[in-house]
């Protein structure tokens, strides 16, 4: 019986080489198995990757390609250009009218032609020369330069038609020359006087309601180390307009004035500034002859007010020709500033505020 038993457990050989063979191959089924699965697997997340490169790329390619016209416009011509340098000419064109408006009529004249020089047919030029002799009673020498302007014809632009007009008055001779005018300016002021006119500039305005509406503003400085009785200073200004292009009269149109600076009383050297404002509107009424003489505005330091409101005669047309301001100290003539200067000589100012 043991013996039996004891050969019954011994294992065939050719058994375990075949059990063994089942084995590796299962080993190697699995493996198989495995390695086909996972292959499909990344087979999978490949496509899956080019289908969201696919959908995303597009959008990121055309956003890579809008900062070109954004960064475009860093670079701009105006940043790369130069700023264009005034020409010679322009410089001493404007160098001549600051001199002129600081009242160095020598040096203004001198920079002037040297710019004329340079361009013989600058229509500014031309014009600002004009306007320096009239500035000093050359009149003569004013217009030639105007003729000249009419000559150059539309060509000129506004030029020529100031040279239109200002000839269509004709060509006044001076006067004999009054003490007024022989009078030397000293720092503005002129030699013998209390006051003196230092500024006069007139700003105009568009405006679509009115013709014209332009404001003076005039500067009036006392003589050094001098007392003022405010209550003795007057100033007069006279707007002056062009009748159917050839009669000159006052105004009729609305003329109002105020005080810029606070006080106006000439306790220190500083100049008190006038404010005297020109308004023609478009469409007015019928007033009296009588009326214009009104349209001047009389100032006594430490008022203001408003000019009389007129209107256009009936038949008539009016242009804005020019203004006239005289300054008056105790009743006498101080300072007198016409632009056109042939407003003096047109109408001479008195010498007395009380002169008939």
């Amino acid at each position: 019986m043991r013996s039996l038993l004891s050969r019954t457990t011994q294992l065939d050989p050719s058994f375990s080489v075949g059990l063994g063979l089942v084995v590796i191959l299962a080993v190697v089924e699995i493996f198989a198995a495995t390695f086909y699965y996972i292959g499909r697997a990344r087979a999978a997340r490949a496509s899956a990757q080019a289908i969201t490169a696919t959908v995303v790329r597009p959008p990121t390619s055309s956003a890579s390609a809008t900062p070109a016209p954004v960064a475009q416009p860093r670079i701009s011509p105006e940043a790369v250009a130069p700023t264009p340098v005034p020409s010679l000419v322009d410089q001493l064109l404007r160098e001549g009218i600051e001199l002129r408006d600081r009242g160095d009529m020598t040096n203004a004249l001198a920079r002037l032609q040297e710019a004329l020089e340079g361009e013989p047919n600058n229509s500014a030029v031309l014009e600002e020369i004009a306007k320096t002799y009239e500035s000093m009673q050359l009149f003569d020498r004013s217009n030639a330069m105007w003729r000249k302007l009419q000559e150059m014809g539309p060509s000129a632009g506004a030029a020529y038609e100031l040279a239109d007009r200002r000839l269509k008055l004709g060509v006044p001779t001076p006067a004999p020359a009054e003490a007024t005018n022989a009078r030397k300016d000293v720092g503005g002021i002129p030699e013998g006087s209390t006051f003196g006119i230092t500024e006069v500039k007139t700003t105009e305005t568009p405006d679509p309601e009115a013709e014209t509406n332009l404001v003076l503003r005039i500067g009036i400085r006392k003589q050094p180390n001098t007392t003022i009785d405010h209550t003795k200073v007057k100033i007069q200004v006279f707007f002056y307009d062009t009748v159917n292009d050839k009669d000159i009269k006052l105004t009729d149109a609305d003329v109002n004035y105020e005080w810029v600076t606070p006080k106006h009383d000439w306790t220190d050297t500083n100049p008190e500034i006038l404010s005297v404002n020109y308004l023609r509107p478009k469409m007015r009424g019928v007033s009296s002859e009588a009326a214009l003489s009104e349209t001047a505005a009389a100032v006594k330091p430490g008022q203001k007010g408003r000019g009389g409101k007129t209107g256009s005669s009936a038949g008539s047309e009016r242009r804005y020709l020019g203004y006239r301001i005289l300054v008056y100290y105790d009743d006498k003539l101080q300072a007198v500033q016409a632009e056109p200067s042939r407003l003096l000589q047109m109408f001479p100012p008195s010498e007395s505020i009380s002169s008939p």
